[in-house]
């Protein structure tokens, strides 16, 4: 635990502080874009990186040429300046900015381009975010983490992220302008790592009520957050209104209101009627609480009926265009911006809004291309993203080919020219680098290309230096397994590690909706493990390097822990103790084993989750138990019983972390061999998740 924390300390403190004050100083003389150069490259790209925004039509570019020794790179957006940098650092001067390291100075002799590389991008789209995000990875970042993603957001070329960050300080002016107080306000709004839920419409109350200060503080940040974004011009995507209401609204207030029913066990928001006055009265107070808090967006986003929603009685065509309509009443300019997940979005709510005046997020392309499907976006622009990541959970994971394949194919079917971007949707980030700066250069990469030679050049970026045959072969092997996950393999996001998993023979997923079955032998990440290793003196000191062994010997370990259980299902079920018994021993040691690895990466520890979570509390004890709390719930039980062992939430945002194997899933595996194999007692996991979480709560 004392590891992970004083390592945490030191991941924060990139820059040393006189280099912070000489990059503030300086900034404020600065463009916007010269000004993230300086931030990303630690104070040393000063008269040595010259940026010309060129005013121009058509589709968005960037140039990058070498004059006089110092790099220049011309555009015609904020956003294409900054992607263009980061084509620099990554492919002229051999540096990665990644999640593990987002900052990195330049070397004292500038690398120059020996040729001029333009760039065009092919859409005009580049999305960012799920609502899951929010709460799956980012509920507790501070100002400086804040920035600092602002900062990789307009190094990618993404120019329209969802932005929901204090949002529920809206609800709460509304919901008093309509009579409540500030306890039937905490039973509406969700705690801080619910929020993306309550905002979805799938629940209420859960894991709250805030304090005051979570409110003040979350406006404030959102104030510097948009402030920030519109100076690399970046336009936000605000939450826009889709009908919810306080599920006791008709009780309370007379509104006439559908009830969407229960979402794994927790009681929906209502829904409220689109044929009254009050959907229209109600929708114009919210957008001008929005308006007045953070002024008016270009996008707005909207689900209604998230994830099963129960629309008996709902005129959906009406509901549409009422939704439609209060968002133009707003911004005549705006556009709402939709997810396809699941049953949505239900083509008679979408057919009814104008085209042009909404954009649809096929969330899933990577796995479950909807695109593909005549007539689904009925006459609506659509963006082409990649969701991968469920839940934040650990794991090397992508479709490289089919990713990169499919955005092509999509482009060549796009007759109509309704494909406008490209997107990342995933539900937790900081995870599988390689993934996210795949898919953010195919709106700049104007024909399909061979990802092992771009992987190849991605490496030889992230390392900083040509790749030795060892590493090019580890990534091979990963590259023919992990990362390219068939279509049909069962579940969602990544091969699931059984350590995390609740204890059985014959576990098929830590969690409800997820799979561990492997479709590649376990060798494979083996090998490649074995093979950074024994690279590792090469690289040493390289923290892009150091974090992608840890990964990758983590997946590794995952994997064998995999096949153990595999083999002692088997062994189990021929009444072999002595084996079993033997083998059980070298599985607990395993997660051990793992558990020690991860302990050197503060992203990989359980602690630096937790610790984020107390220090947005300040001073205030109660408040700080509040948030370790529902950082500690999100991660193991996520829910009441009724939504972990019933409805099948448990585990679903597990995270292969140091401190939570040793402290949790260790003990839950050996309380389980002790059951099965030494007639202990048989043990509650429930319990035992909920213990953890009290200790946590408490910092124990």
């Amino acid at each position: 635990m004392l590891l992970c924390k004083q390592k945490s300390m030191k991941f924060r403190s990139v820059l040393s502080l006189v280099a912070l004050c000489m990059i503030s100083l300086s900034a404020k003389s600065m463009s916007p874009v010269d000004s993230l150069a300086m931030r990303v490259t630690e104070g040393t790209s000063a008269g040595r990186i010259i940026f010309n925004e060129i005013p121009s039509a058509g589709p968005e570019f960037f140039e990058i040429s070498a004059d006089s020794g110092r790099v220049v790179i011309d555009g015609n957006s904020k956003v294409a300046l900054a992607t263009g940098l980061n084509w620099y650092l990554k492919y002229v001067a051999g540096i990665h900015i990644s999640w593990n390291n987002l900052t990195q100075p330049l070397p004292d002799k500038l690398p120059l381009p020996k040729e001029t590389i333009r760039k065009k991008a092919s859409v005009a789209d580049r999305y960012y975010l799920n609502y899951c995000t929010f709460s799956y990875s980012m509920p507790f970042w501070d100002e400086e983490r804040w920035m600092k993603e602002i900062d990789w957001m307009a190094l990618h070329g993404i120019n329209m992220p969802l932005m929901m960050t204090g949002i529920e300080t809206v609800w709460r002016n509304l919901l008093k302008k309509l009579g409540y107080d500030d306890e039937e306000i905490g039973r509406f709004i969700s705690g801080p790592a619910f929020l993306a839920w309550w905002q979805m419409n799938n629940l209420e109350g859960w894991g709250g009520p805030l304090p005051d200060q979570w409110y003040d503080r979350q406006s404030a940040l959102q104030h510097k957050i948009v402030a920030r974004m519109r100076s690399l011009g970046i336009e936000p995507v605000y939450p826009g209104y889709a009908g919810m209401v306080p599920h006791d609204i008709n009780s309370k207030l007379g509104y006439k209101v559908a009830d969407p029913g229960k979402w794994c066990g927790f009681v929906r928001p209502a829904f409220l009627s689109p044929d009254t006055e009050e959907f229209s009265y109600l929708a114009d107070l919210y957008y001008q609480e929005l308006d007045s808090l953070y002024g008016k967006a270009k996008y707005y986003s909207m689900d209604p009926f998230h994830e099963g929603g129960n629309t008996s009685g709902v005129d959906l065509p009406l509901a549409g265009r009422r939704i439609a309509e209060a968002m133009k009443r707003t911004n005549p300019e705006s556009s709402w911006v939709i997810q396809s997940w699941g049953g949505n979005p239900m083509l008679a709510m979408i057919d009814t809004v104008k085209a042009g005046d909404m954009k649809v997020l096929d969330l899933y392309s990577d796995k479950d291309a909807k695109w593909r499907r005549k007539g689904i976006y009925a006459d609506h622009e659509w963006i082409y993203c990649m969701l991968l990541n469920f839940g934040g959970n650990v794991g090397l994971h992508g479709r490289m080919d089919m990713f990169v394949d499919g955005f092509y194919d999509a482009q060549e079917a796009d007759s109509l020219h309704r494909l406008t971007g490209v997107g990342l949707t995933p539900e937790g980030i900081e995870n599988n680098p390689v993934m996210y700066e795949l898919a953010m250069e195919l709106p700049w990469r104007s024909e399909r290309f061979d990802t092992r030679e771009w992987l190849r050049s991605y490496l030889t970026a992230r390392y900083g230096r040509e790749v030795t045959p060892e590493v090019m072969a580890a990534w091979d092997a990963l590259r023919n397994t992990v990362y390219n996950a068939p279509i049909e393999m069962e579940g969602q996001g990544t091969v699931e590690s059984l350590f995390c998993a609740r204890p059985s023979w014959n576990p098929r997923s830590a969690s409800t909706w997820g799979s561990s079955e492997l479709f590649y032998s376990p060798d494979s990440t083996a090998k490649a493990a074995a093979l950074m290793l024994q690279a590792a003196p090469d690289y040493v000191g390289n923290a892009n390097y150091a974090f992608d062994l840890a990964d990758i010997r983590r997946q590794a370990n995952a994997d064998e822990g995999n096949r153990l259980i595999r083999l002692m299902s088997d062994l189990h079920d021929r009444g072999i103790t002595d084996s079993l018994t033997i083998v059980s021993d070298r599985f607990l040691n395993l997660i051990l084993e793992q558990d020690s690895t991860l302990a050197r990466q503060p992203e990989m520890c359980v602690d630096t989750w937790l610790d984020d979570a107390a220090c947005l509390a300040g001073d205030d004890d109660n408040i700080r138990k509040l948030y370790r709390r529902n950082a500690a719930q999100l991660i193991t039980v996520w829910g009441d019983s009724v939504a972990s062992n019933l409805r099948g939430l448990h585990d679903y945002s597990h995270r292969e972390w140091s401190g939570l194997l040793r402290e949790l899933y260790y003990q839950r595996w050996k309380a389980f061999f002790d059951s099965e194999l030494r007639g202990a007692p048989k043990p509650d996991y429930y319990l035992m998740e909920t213990e953890w979480v009290r200790r946590r709560e408490q910092n124990q």
